[in-house]
Parts: structure tokens; C-alpha cells; sequence
């Protein structure tokens, strides 16, 4: 047996041994786990499942040692990503610090800063939230205006981050910021972490059509954020941003693989709200129903292909847009399978009337029209396919 097999053959058994029954399932509402300061557990399984994957580095298995991470090879992650989704592990954490920020602090932070701010995200102990979007910067994200003022050993950060994701539940925040209002759109941009506990942070949550969301804005008044506190060179933060957001859109193109409450498996929801036998006009929901399901079969299987192309060396940051692109359209045409499906079922909204899975339907559909901004809206997708992948001109 050579090593890689082996590798297999331990991670096989130590899953088995250490993930319970009940975390290998589809997560339910309100079970996710977040990795913060007060993490909060919806039962001993949970807690169980997260300390075990904690302690053995598999928060950020292939992040090196030094950091809390457990040092695995890309060939030796493939082996631990296919086993966690042969059990249909749930993910032990989720923290938008590992998926996003961590990456981009490996590549560019200092040493002081992957020390500093690397480790406690493998160990689940920072929640972070992003702030990027401001009330007139969404899209055209570089025409953001909340401004750090050099004030010698710290900025001074004025201004406001709109639809920041758990703002109010996390710990800190990334964030990109003005440090030069003289320069070009997309120059004298900086990136900056601060703690949301910071004096002249306040935060207001938006509700949405969907009911209450995790949407937030955040106001900024004369907040104090130390130097060192600064993520790569002054002014660069656009590059940086660039390349979190290209993290970021990997980690959306794989909420697939993760059984989030929001994700729902198409077919067992037809048979289940269809009469049987299938009467000649739902034949055509049918029909549609089933290359909706065969559309996220092959985007699932080409997402796998994807991690195995960039483990071998192959540059796939343009198809992380693609992959972004395909899955939350799918995402929002599924649904409107499912509305069609199951008729006034799809309707549900208040308790009693209509179970708890057909409200949590309806939610999912509302929320997956939001899903296709997020992360970049699928235009400004479209855009960076067309430049990046397709090698198209700008139109002058």
C-alpha cells in the first residue's frame, strides 16, 4: 500500500471513529456552526464534531503547522475533501475569516499577522465579517468612500459598509477602505481588519423580503485602527481585493457540496408534492425537474474537477467566476422548479399552516435572487468571464 492509500485508509477510520451519526447529514435551520469568540452550539454533537476537527488542524488542513493548520500536501487534501464528502460530513465551522481572508493573509501578511490573526481562525475562535459594499458602492465597488485617515500610528476610519453578512454577530471585520482620495478610482485603496468592538463601530441589521436577514450596515465614526492592522502595501488594497474576492466566489461554488440549510435536493421534493401516477400535464415539471437536477450533478462533478486542476498547478482563477456565475443562476432556476411543482406549498410562511420545510422553501427562494448578487453579481460575472477567460477587449 503506498502512502496516499494509506493516508486514505486512516482518514477513512478516524472520520468514522470521530464524526457522529447526526453530523453527517443535510444541516438543518439554525444548526450551522460559526467559528467566533462565544461559539454556540446547537447540541453535544456539534460540539464534539468541531473539537475533534479543531484539535486534529483539520479546520485548514492544507494551511501550514506554525499556524494552526495541519500541513497536508494538495494531493493529501484531495484525499481528506473526498472522504468528509463520502460520509457527507458537515462542515465542523463555518468561518468566512478561513474561506476569504486567510488565504490572502498567506500570501501577503506579515509574519507578526499570520501569527496573529491565522491561528485563532483555525481554532474556530474569530468571527468575521466582510465590509466591502457601501450604500453607493456595490458593484462598482471601487468607488467606495469610507476614507483612514493617516493619524500616525493609526487610521482614523470614517463612513459606512452596507450589507455586511453577520455584522452584528461577528468579532471583526476585513475591510477595504480610502487612504488616498487624490489618487485614481482604483488606486489608494487600502485593506485593513479591525475588531467590530472598536469605539465608533455601530451596527444596524436590514430585514429583507425573506423575513429577518443576516444583512447588516455598519457605520464607522472616528474609529481608531493601528497600523499594523494594515493587510499588504498602502494604497494596494484593490489588487488584494481582487484576489479575496476571487476566494470568495470559490467557497460559494462549493456551498453545493456542503448540505447548508439553503440547499435543497431537488427530486425527492418532486416525488414527494407530484401525484403519482405522473398525469400528462406535469410531465414538462417533470422533465424540467430532472435536468435541474442532472445541470447540478455535472456542476458538482466539474467543481471536483476544477480542485484537481488547480492541485496540479493549473491557474482556474478566471473559472471561479464561471463557477460562481453557473451555480447561483442554477440555484434560482431550481427553485422556480420547485415554486411550479408544488403550487401553493411553495407559499409558506407562517407557522402552522404550512410545514417547516415549506417555509424554509419559500425563504430559499426569495433569498436565491440575493445569492446572485453576493459575491459579485452575475454581470460583473459575465464581465470577467468575457476579459479574463475569453480574453475579450474593454469597450471603448
Amino acid at each position: 500500500m503506498n502512502a496516499i492509500d494509506q493516508f486514505r485508509e486512516q482518514t477513512r477510520d478516524w472520520l468514522e471513529a470521530n464524526c457522529p451519526p447526526s453530523q453527517r447529514k443535510a444541516i438543518p435551520e439554525g444548526e450551522l456552526v460559526w467559528g467566533a469568540n462565544d461559539v454556540e452550539f446547537p447540541n453535544a454533537d456539534a460540539q464534539v464534531w468541531f473539537e475533534r476537527m479543531r484539535d486534529k488542524g483539520w479546520f485548514c488542513p492544507d494551511w501550514p503547522a506554525e499556524y494552526g493548520g495541519a500541513g497536508l500536501s494538495a494531493e493529501y487534501n484531495a484525499v481528506l475533501e473526498s472522504e468528509l464528502r463520502r460520509l457527507k460530513c458537515r462542515p465542523p465551522q463555518i468561518n468566512l475569516g478561513i474561506w476569504m481572508l486567510g488565504p490572502v493573509l498567506l500570501e501577503f501578511g506579515t509574519e507578526e499577522q499570520k501569527k496573529s490573526l491565522l491561528t485563532p481562525m483555525t481554532r474556530g475562535e474569530v468571527r468575521w465579517c466582510q465590509g466591502f459594499s457601501e450604500p453607493n458602492a456595490g458593484s462598482d465597488l471601487a468607488s467606495l468612500k469610507t476614507s483612514a485617515r493617516d493619524a500616525g500610528d493609526h487610521f482614523v476610519v470614517d463612513g459606512s459598509k452596507i450589507w455586511t453578512s453577520y455584522g452584528d454577530k461577528s468579532d471583526w471585520m476585513y475591510a477595504l477602505v480610502r487612504t488616498d482620495p487624490k489618487a485614481g478610482k482604483h488606486a489608494g485603496i487600502s485593506l485593513i481588519v479591525l475588531d467590530m468592538k472598536s469605539p465608533g463601530v455601530s451596527v444596524a441589521p436590514i430585514d429583507l423580503i425573506s423575513g429577518k436577514s443576516a444583512f447588516c450596515q455598519v457605520f464607522f465614526d472616528g474609529v481608531k485602527v493601528p497600523k499594523s492592522q494594515l493587510i499588504g502595501p498602502l494604497h494596494g488594497g484593490w489588487n488584494l481585493a481582487k484576489r479575496l474576492l476571487q476566494h470568495e466566489r470559490k467557497a460559494m461554488s462549493k456551498f453545493g457540496e456542503f448540505s447548508l440549510p439553503t440547499h435543497f435536493h431537488l427530486l425527492p421534493l418532486v416525488s414527494q408534492y407530484l401525484p403519482e401516477p405522473v398525469g400528462q400535464g406535469e410531465q414538462a415539471l417533470v422533465a424540467r425537474a430532472v435536468a435541474s437536477a442532472m445541470n447540478e450533478h455535472s456542476y458538482n462533478l466539474t467543481v471536483q474537477r476544477m480542485g484537481e486542476e488547480a492541485r496540479a498547478g493549473q491557474d482556474v482563477s478566471g473559472l471561479m467566476s464561471i463557477m460562481k456565475l453557473v451555480h447561483t443562476e442554477q440555484e434560482r432556476d431550481k427553485f422556480e422548479v420547485l415554486l411550479d411543482v408544488m403550487g401553493y406549498h411553495a407559499l409558506g410562511w407562517d407557522k402552522g399552516a404550512f410545514s417547516p420545510q415549506e417555509q424554509a422553501i419559500t425563504r430559499g427562494w426569495l433569498n436565491s435572487f440575493a445569492l446572485t448578487i453576493s459575491g459579485g453579481a452575475s454581470e460583473i460575472q459575465l464581465n470577467v468571464i468575457a476579459k479574463r477567460v475569453l480574453g475579450l477587449p474593454d469597450v471603448k
